[in-house]
């Protein structure tokens, strides 16, 4: 009771969360009598995992693909692809962000290298500033279901789940969630094109112009494709595609682009590390807090209370979801995890739902809390980025949030979306 109690309340007066967590726990230890030490050998058990080496090498190829204008020339190579149809902006915006979600694996990460350049593009076209800023917050949300994706290492720690199973499983239900983002927006466009007028449409590109576009994106498309192959090959584990695609994306930076100078590894490395260093120390604290819930059996309690109220799967996963939801409104993705998978994994196992799956559910639900007020990470970022207020890119992203909802009640009742590439795959 004390641990969430302070928790809450230093979340309210607008601490940031790794220090919620830290103190809460901190005060929490020494109400149960345990030595300060405690504190500071779990922080470093929690971390000290090989597992975990995934997400600076990944957090280092978003920043290393950036640098290497990588966004733009996705952005291009989508443009001349579609661009031309209705809505194609708004299309874009969504393919663009799947990719470059694939390179960097962070949903802010996608939110900051894109809004840059696709909100002028939308804004000629007219497209509605405060929409366009919404609709991008939340095709930044598909940077955590779409592999490679840091949650993804964090639940595979968290609950001993393959995390190359993960990576597998979380592509179709990505695609999922960047369509249903597409329908939704196009139902949108139509509306208001009845309303404001016709949207200006780019031009339909040449057969030539979108050879020149795509191999000009040709190498960033690529890493993508040798972090998944290399995995399901058995060439190297998850962890070692990290530091792969680190390495492809310094070569491409470097050499084949030419956009990326000695003199600007120092910035690169630099700014991945401070990057690195935030995740890691949320998941420091985050290993404490789970820590004391473990040593109270907090747990087991709040399960065995879950299932006094109902047996039924349906509801069950109804009730999972709701919280997972509402977590990701106020918390970010990594310590929601650390905080609530403890928590649901005995039910999920009592009730013989597959982890796999369970994980895949997890961080759809806490991608759409990215998106959502009050505390939505991306739509922050998309605020920064873009110039429109929290307020008004608040009322926008309702619609998408809904779409977004629906695409999760499909991925939990249906968990064959998730499965059925990694069991045709042979893992």
């Amino acid at each position: 009771m004390l641990l969430f109690l302070v928790f809450f309340a230093l979340v309210i007066v607008g601490m940031p969360i790794a220090y919620c967590l830290g103190v809460s726990s901190v005060i929490a230890l020494i109400n149960d009598g345990f030595n300060l030490t405690t504190f500071s050998s779990t922080m470093y058990s929690g971390t000290a995992k090989f597992s975990l080496m995934a997400i600076p090498f990944f957090i280092l190829t978003g920043v290393i693909m950036e640098k290497a204008d990588i966004s733009r020339r996705l952005v291009v190579f989508a443009k001349v692809m579609v661009g031309h149809i209705f809505g194609g902006l708004a299309v874009v915006t969504v393919v663009v962000s799947c990719f470059f979600a694939a390179i960097s694996g962070s949903g802010p990460a996608t939110v900051a290298a894109l809004a840059p350049i696709l909100m002028p593009a939308m804004l000629d076209a007219g497209y509605d500033r405060d929409w366009s800023a919404a609709l991008i917050a939340n095709g930044g949300n598909v940077g955590i279901i779409i592999p490679p994706s840091i949650i993804f290492v964090i639940y595979g720690v968290i609950a001993e789940v393959s995390i190359g199973k993960l990576f597998i499983a979380g592509i179709i239900p990505g695609i999922l969630f960047g369509l249903s983002l597409i329908i939704t927006a196009l139902i949108s466009l139509k509306r208001k094109e009845k309303k404001t007028g016709q949207l200006v449409r780019l031009p339909e590109a040449s057969g030539k112009e979108r050879w020149a576009a795509f191999k000009d994106a040709f190498w960033g498309i690529m890493t993508p494709v040798i972090i998944l192959g290399g995995i399901y090959s058995g060439i190297f584990t998850p962890t070692e595609s990290a530091g792969v695609a680190a390495v492809y994306g310094l070569f491409v930076g470097i050499f084949i682009y030419r956009q990326i100078k000695l003199k600007d590894l120092w910035k690169i490395f630099t700014d991945s590390a401070v990057s690195t260093a935030v995740v890691m120390f949320i998941i420091a604290n985050a290993s404490v807090f789970a820590y004391v819930l473990t040593t109270n059996n907090i747990p087991q309690l709040m399960s065995n209370a879950m299932l006094a109220l109902t047996s039924n799967k349906i509801l069950l996963l109804l009730l999972m979801n709701i919280i997972l939801l509402f977590a990701g409104c106020f918390l970010d993705s990594g310590s929601a995890m650390y905080i609530f998978i403890p928590i649901l994994m005995p039910i999920v196992n009592h009730i013989g739902y597959d982890p796999l799956v369970f994980g895949v559910v997890a961080t759809v639900n806490l991608a759409i809390g990215m998106a959502t007020p009050p505390v939505g990470l991306d739509l922050y970022v998309a605020c920064n980025s873009t110039g429109v207020s929290l307020k008004n890119i608040s009322v926008q992203t309702l619609r998408f949030v809904g779409a977004s909802i629906i695409t999760l009640m499909l991925l939990t009742y249906i968990p064959q979306l998730s499965t059925w590439l990694p069991t045709i795959l042979g893992m």
